[in-house]
């Protein structure tokens, strides 16, 4: 006696199959995006990745501009060559120096203090700027500027005018306690 799947088994397993189909995610997963948990911003396209890019204020009008920059050619180094506000923005790089990234290398601003940058921005705002790099491209990135707390402390520059009043303050948020 030779068995033959009934029909109803057979469509029942293709219909098992293709809902699996349909139902998965398709492409452009979630997981293979790029995603980085932090305030700053990344700019990709260029050859030099800009990461993390944000400016750490404790007062109105000053702060530096701290990021990360990766170097996406494993053959020739690269340098920013600038960095100035852009748009509505009027941020000015003071003692602004050339910033060599090495081939296939990367450089944390964080490391130096950061550029000192000044302008009309505080904590809490964005401001625009532009990066300059020596092979003719440019990134223009739309950055926040956040308090030198956290994770951001010691990265606000030396204040260069101003009392110390005037600064920003971070403020501790009381711990969470279980009450019995």
């Amino acid at each position: 006696m030779q068995l033959r799947p009934s029909a109803r088994l057979l469509a029942s397993a293709g219909a098992v199959l293709l809902a699996a189909t349909l139902s998965s995610c398709g492409f452009d997963y979630a997981t293979d995006r790029v995603y980085t948990p932090t305030a700053g911003v990344n700019d990709r396209d260029a050859q030099v990745d800009v990461l993390n890019a944000v400016v750490v204020a404790d007062r109105e009008g000053e702060g530096a501009f701290v990021a990360s920059f990766a170097n996406n050619d494993p053959h020739d180094a690269l340098t920013v060559e600038s960095l100035a506000g852009a748009g509505e923005s009027p941020v000015t790089a003071t003692d602004f120096q050339p910033i060599e990234v090495p081939a296939g290398g990367l450089v944390n601003l964080a490391d130096d203090g950061g550029v000192v940058v000044t302008g009309d921005f505080g904590p809490g705002s964005f401001v625009t700027v532009t990066l300059g790099f020596d092979n003719g491209e440019e990134a223009e990135m739309s950055i926040p500027v956040v308090a030198p707390c956290n994770e951001f402390e010691g990265l606000a520059p030396t204040p260069s005018s101003g009392s110390s009043s005037d600064a920003y303050e971070c403020d501790a948020e009381a711990p969470v306690t279980a009450e019995h």
